[in-house]
């Protein structure tokens, strides 16, 4: 994972929002959440007479999801995230459940994000680009279906400099880096241990960004957190023979 936590064996619930979610994303979705544990529910909600959810509908046999039909009753009104809030909260309070993977791009959902995460549950957020603010930051990680398809390709470079990094450690996509994103890992830089040589932990660095948004390396288009850092020119990353990496900030 991006920010250096490791696979997990927790039972962990997928709900998808079929009308607001992309059937493409399935398969890297599915990758990333093997960090939170095994996902042995898997729903998704829409009504299934719509041909707009054609796609979602041949899927739920090749990747054993439960289609849960919701009619539209009344126009304007989605009995769906109505569903799909109640089915989580049932899960929730059944205690079988370690973690939430909820596909979609509606800020509906933002509440019930909020409310997991207060149970002490973390809470995978899938959506586009266009996902309002308030949904992302709800998630304990956010990530933007679409620049995880290019992000979670295999990458077997793991640069031990910043020149290296910048050289091999994309996955392809071009990143932006705004002043949003060096404001948040210099402060989090900031706040870490550091060792003599000006050096701090990765994973240090990483647990503070994350608790301080839904931050993910893979919405910038990098698979893991060291090589999005890397790529940064403000940031130099170094590995060292225990095998952990190191960063510290060069202007």
């Amino acid at each position: 994972m991006s920010n250096g936590r490791n696979a997990a064996s927790g039972n962990i619930a997928l709900l998808i929002d079929a009308d607001n979610a992309s059937p493409d994303a399935l398969d890297p979705v599915l990758t990333v959440l093997v960090e939170l544990g095994t996902v042995n529910v898997r729903r998704a909600y829409g009504n299934w007479s719509k041909p707009q959810l054609k796609r979602w509908s041949e899927m739920t046999h090749r990747y054993a999801i439960e289609p849960q039909q919701q009619f539209d009753i009344t126009k304007g009104k989605n009995a769906t995230d109505m569903k799909m809030t109640i089915d989580a909260m049932d899960l929730l309070f059944g205690g079988r459940v370690d973690g939430f993977g909820i596909m979609s791009s509606d800020s509906d959902f933002m509440p019930l994000a909020m409310r997991i995460r207060q149970a002490g549950l973390p809470v995978y957020g899938f959506g586009s680009q266009k996902t309002p603010e308030g949904f992302r930051q709800a998630c304990t990680r956010f990530i933007d279906v679409d620049a995880l398809a290019s992000a979670i390709e295999p990458d077997d470079v793991d640069p031990a400099d910043g020149a290296d990094a910048q050289a091999g450690g994309s996955t392809g996509a071009k990143a932006i880096f705004d002043d949003d994103l060096i404001n948040l890992l210099g402060a989090a830089f900031k706040a870490s241990k550091r060792d003599e040589r000006g050096y701090a932990s990765l994973s240090e660095l990483g647990q503070r960004v994350g608790n301080r948004s839904s931050f993910d390396a893979r919405n910038y288009g990098y698979s893991r957190l060291s090589d999005l850092i890397a790529a940064i020119p403000n940031f130099a990353v170094e590995r060292r023979e225990s095998g952990l990496v190191y960063v510290k900030r060069v202007r």
